[in-house]
C-alpha cells in the first residue's frame, strides 16, 4: 500500500467517522457497539480499498460494513462460538441503496449534530459530556482529548469510561432531544464543536500539523447550529471564529511543511470568501450586544484578518480584547496568548513577566515554553532561551512544531537574532 493510498484512506475515514458512528448508534443504540463497528469497517477499508478501489459512496460503505460487522460480533457473543472470517472481496455487494435508506431514515449525512446533543445529556457532568462527545462523535483519541483539557491521559480515560458507564446504567435515550432540551445543551455542544476544530487546526499528535477534515466538519456543524439557533449570538460568534481561523489554512505551512508564523504569512493565500463570511457573522453577533467568549475570540481573529499587512495589526486592540476574554473566561492559556499582544505593545520584558506567572499550570504545555523561549531570545538571554526551547522540543506534538523549535535552536547556536516565537494556542484564539 502506497503512502498516498494510506493518506487518502486516513483522510476519508476521519471525515466519515462522525456520520458513520452516528448512524450506527441510531441502529444499535449502544455506544461501544457503534464504535467497534466503525473500527472494524475502517480495518476492512484498509484491506479492501487499495486492491479493489474506493466505493462510489465511502460513507455508505463504512456504515453498512460496520453494521454487518457489529451484527456478526453480537451473534458470536450470543452463541459463544466463532463465525467465519468476513470476505472483504464481497464487501461492496452489501451496498444496496434501499438498505442504506433503511439503516437511517433521517439522512445519515446530517446526523452528527443529533448525536452531539445526545452525548451532551445533562445527566452527565459537563466535563464528561464534552469528553464523551469528542471520543464517540469525533473519534479523537484519549491522548488528544487529554491534551485539549490539559489533563493526564489516565484521568481522561477514566472520565470517558465513567461517562459510558453512566449512560448505560441510566438508560439515557438516544433519540433526538426536543427544542427545549437542545437549548439547554447548546453550551456543551458548542464546546465540542470548538474543541473539534482546535484538534484539526493544530493537531495534538501524529505527522499532520493540520487536520483539514476535522476543521471542515466543525465548520459544517457550526453552520448547522446557526441554523438551529439563529438568535443566539455566541453560536454565530463560534461560526465566525472558525471561519476566520480556517481562512488562513493554506498559509500556515510552507512548501517544506515548516510552520509559518502569522506575521510572515502570505496574506494573498488567505481565503477571502471565508474571511468575508466570518466578518459578516461577527458583526451580526455583536449587534445583539450579548458578548461572549466566542465573539471575543472571533473579534481577535477579525483584527488580524482586517490588517492588510502584519505591520498594520492593531495589537493594542488585541490586548484589549484578550483582557476582556480573561474576565469572561479566565484561563492560563488566554493569558499566555495575551502575552503575545503585550510583547507587541509594551515590549518583551512585560510579556515575560506575565508568562512567568504561568509556569505551574502550563509546565507541560508546548506553547508556554515556546513563547517563553522566544521572549528570552528577544531579550538576548540566549542560555535561558535555549533551555526553554529544549523544554518545548520535548513537548512538541507534531513534526512541524519540532522542526520550528529546532530552527530556533540552530539560530541560537549560530548567534543569530530572531523574532519571538509567537504563542500558538491550540484553543484557536491564536495569531497563527
Amino acid at each position: 500500500m502506497t503512502t498516498t493510498e494510506l493518506s487518502w484512506i486516513a483522510t476519508t475515514l476521519t471525515a466519515a467517522r462522525p456520520r458513520a458512528v452516528a448512524a450506527l448508534l441510531r441502529y444499535f443504540r449502544d455506544l461501544d457497539t457503534a464504535e467497534e463497528g466503525f473500527q472494524e469497517a475502517g480495518l476492512r477499508a484498509l484491506r479492501h480499498w487499495p486492491e479493489h478501489g474506493p466505493p462510489d459512496d465511502p460513507l455508505a460503505w463504512l456504515i453498512l460494513v460496520g453494521r454487518n460487522a457489529a451484527l456478526d460480533e453480537l451473534r458470536r457473543r450470543d452463541r459463544h462460538d466463532p463465525l467465519p472470517e468476513a470476505d472483504d472481496g464481497d464487501a461492496d455487494m452489501a451496498l444496496d441503496p434501499d438498505l442504506a435508506e433503511q439503516l437511517d431514515q433521517s439522512h445519515y449525512r446530517d446526523d452528527v449534530l443529533r448525536l452531539l446533543f445526545v452525548c451532551c445529556h445533562p445527566a452527565l457532568p459537563l466535563a464528561q459530556q464534552i469528553a464523551l462527545a469528542l471520543r464517540i462523535v469525533s473519534g479523537l483519541s484519549v491522548p488528544e482529548i487529554a491534551r485539549a483539557f490539559l489533563v493526564g491521559e489516565r484521568a481522561m480515560e477514566q472520565r470517558i469510561t465513567r461517562a459510558k458507564q453512566r449512560v448505560a446504567a441510566a438508560g439515557l435515550p438516544f433519540d433526538a432531544p426536543g427544542a427545549r432540551e437542545r437549548g439547554e445543551r447548546l453550551a456543551a455542544v458548542g464546546a465540542v464543536v470548538y474543541l473539534l476544530f482546535n484538534e484539526g487546526y493544530a493537531a495534538s499528535g501524529g505527522t499532520a500539523h493540520v487536520r483539514v477534515a476535522l476543521c471542515e466538519e466543525a465548520i459544517r456543524l457550526a453552520r448547522l447550529l446557526c441554523d438551529l439557533f439563529p438568535d443566539e449570538p455566541e453560536t454565530t460568534g463560534l461560526c465566525a471564529l472558525l471561519l476566520l481561523q480556517h481562512a488562513r489554512a493554506d498559509a500556515r505551512l510552507d512548501a517544506a511543511g515548516m510552520v509559518v508564523l502569522l506575521e510572515d504569512q502570505d496574506r494573498t493565500r488567505w481565503h477571502r470568501a471565508a474571511i468575508d463570511e466570518g466578518l459578516a457573522l461577527l458583526d451580526a453577533a455583536l449587534r445583539r450586544r450579548r458578548v461572549g467568549p466566542y465573539q471575543l475570540q472571533a473579534a481577535i481573529a477579525a483584527t488580524h484578518a482586517r490588517a492588510a499587512r502584519a505591520a498594520d495589526t492593531d495589537w493594542a486592540e488585541i490586548d484589549r480584547l484578550y483582557a476582556g476574554l480573561e474576565k469572561l473566561q479566565p484561563s492560563p492559556v488566554v493569558t499566555l496568548n495575551r502575552a503575545v499582544a503585550v510583547a507587541k505593545v509594551r515590549g518583551p520584558e512585560a510579556a515575560l513577566a506575565m508568562v512567568d506567572t504561568l509556569a505551574v499550570p502550563l509546565s507541560a504545555y508546548f506553547h508556554f515554553h515556546g513563547l517563553r523561549g522566544g521572549l528570552l531570545m528577544q531579550l538576548g538571554r540566549a542560555d535561558k532561551a535555549r533551555r526553554a526551547f529544549a523544554d518545548a522540543l520535548a513537548l512538541a506534538r507534531t513534526a512541524a512544531e519540532a522542526a520550528h523549535i529546532r530552527l530556533l535552536l540552530d539560530r541560537l547556536g549560530a548567534g543569530a537574532s530572531s523574532d519571538s516565537l509567537q504563542a500558538k494556542d491550540a484553543r484557536c484564539s491564536i495569531p497563527s
